[in-house]
């Protein structure tokens, strides 16, 4: 290259550097970047970066790379560690009010890492209430190379347990809160619920902790929390990211009055988007493309759910399995030789870019017995839920998709979480 491109191309290159570094200086980013640094231990900071950062993006990389084989390992796994509970919530799918129910230590310590053997790195730890499992953060300490996201009310989450995750590094609580301290306490079935969620979400953050909070929004909450003040009074807690869920009326009491409309949906995801280039906190969502087009996540294979009885099956709501983490082959021939798994991944991107389980709970109920799939369920009436449930709307707007504003958004989304071509035999309705 000639002397004089070469300065041109580095003087331009410089003028490019500079635009960026006005761009991230004036955005959410810096000040994003600032509470991070200044609020969280620096070495749970490197433990995420890495494991879930580093990792999490070979992990979907080689997941990436199964599906021109036709192999399907999921790269983000949620376990339901156990179905007991302190709280007993409205619309709860979970057996809670049954004998405690748990995967064995063994079983836990053995699909974890087999899993992480397969290219996994990251582990959602549901319940029931993850914190009544005892011995959890012993066995997930042994994992020193995975991150864990443990989805929690916070009821449990004492000083000392607090600390305890500091000193594991590679753990994200993320504590639900429903609704104002009124709502909370209807919603959940107890008294004090919402202070004592707050103490606990105080101690992981007095602790440093990469500390998140999540809402099921539903038609008595969202107008006090899909709210800008809301987000503000996060912050100021300390609280590093935010979970916007939909609520979803499955389960034995599915309390259908709680839906939200479609008009809300859409009012989530546009609020969802305006907040990322405004807040200094991060808000994750599992249903959305960075062109705004919606995705199911289990259609996608991106992620499936396993039950505390070892049960792997799409989702958490789709109770229903033929395999079982007890299986004697390595967890992932488990999952890519799964008919039952690839026929769901067919079926669901086959009929709608949402939830096939709200939309169409008559296509779940053949799928299922098709299959012969046993109901998972203690009480054994997930079938009859399903001949009782009603077609209703999901994430998907037909009419209407709003993409991401947020450059770094989009950026993640595009690479790493998108429906990795799963939707194109979607028919057109």
């Amino acid at each position: 290259m000639p002397r004089q491109n070469q300065g041109n191309s580095i003087w331009l290159l410089d003028v490019g550097h500079a635009c960026l570094l006005r761009l991230i200086v004036r955005s959410v980013y810096l000040p994003m970047a600032k509470r991070v640094i200044l609020e969280t231990d620096k070495r749970l900071l490197w433990k995420f970066a890495y494991n879930f950062g580093w990792r999490g993006m070979r992990s979907v990389q080689r997941f990436k790379k199964g599906l021109k084989k036709g192999e399907y390992f999921p790269p983000f796994l949620y376990i339901s560690v156990l179905n007991s509970c302190n709280l007993n919530c409205q619309g709860c799918w979970v057996d809670v009010k049954a004998s405690q129910e748990k995967i064995p230590a063994e079983d836990l310590h053995r699909l974890i890492s087999e899993a992480s053997e397969a290219g996994n790195s990251f582990f959602g730890i549901l319940g029931g209430e993850p914190f009544m499992y005892k011995g959890l953060l012993d066995i997930l300490a042994k994992h020193p190379d995975c991150y864990f996201q443990i989805f929690s009310n916070g009821q449990l989450i004492t000083d000392e347990l607090a600390k305890k995750m500091r000193a594991m590094g590679n753990v994200t609580p993320l504590v639900s809160i429903e609704g104002s301290e009124l709502v909370s306490d209807e919603r959940r079935g107890k008294n004090d619920v919402y202070s004592k969620s707050m103490q606990g979400i105080l101690n992981c953050v007095d602790n440093k902790l990469l500390t998140g909070v999540a809402t099921s929004l539903c038609q008595n909450n969202i107008d006090d929390l899909l709210q800008e003040s809301w987000l503000d009074n996060l912050i100021d807690l300390g609280v590093m990211y935010a979970w916007y869920y939909t609520y979803r009326p499955v389960g034995p009491d599915p309390n259908e009055q709680l839906c939200l409309t479609p008009e809300q949906q859409l009012e989530i995801r546009k609020f969802v988007v305006e907040m990322r280039t405004k807040k200094p906190i991060a808000i994750v969502d599992a249903y959305y493309m960075a062109d705004g087009q919606a995705l199911c996540p289990a259609a996608t294979g991106i992620s499936h759910h396993i039950s505390p009885w070892g049960a792997i099956e799409p989702c958490p709501i789709i109770q229903f399995a033929k395999e079982n983490i007890r299986d004697e082959r390595h967890i992932r021939d488990v999952f890519v030789q799964s008919e039952y798994l690839a026929d769901f991944r067919k079926i669901s991107s086959e009929t709608t870019r949402g939830c096939i389980m709200l939309e169409r709970p008559d296509k779940v109920k053949e799928f299922v017995a098709r299959h012969d799939a046993p109901d998972g369920t203690v009480r054994q009436t997930a079938v009859a839920e399903l001949e009782a449930m009603g077609n209703r709307p999901s994430q998907w707007n037909r009419s209407e998709q709003v993409p991401e504003k947020s450059w770094a958004y989009k950026v993640a989304k595009k690479y790493f979480y998108t429906d990795f071509g799963a939707y194109r035999n979607l028919k057109a309705e």
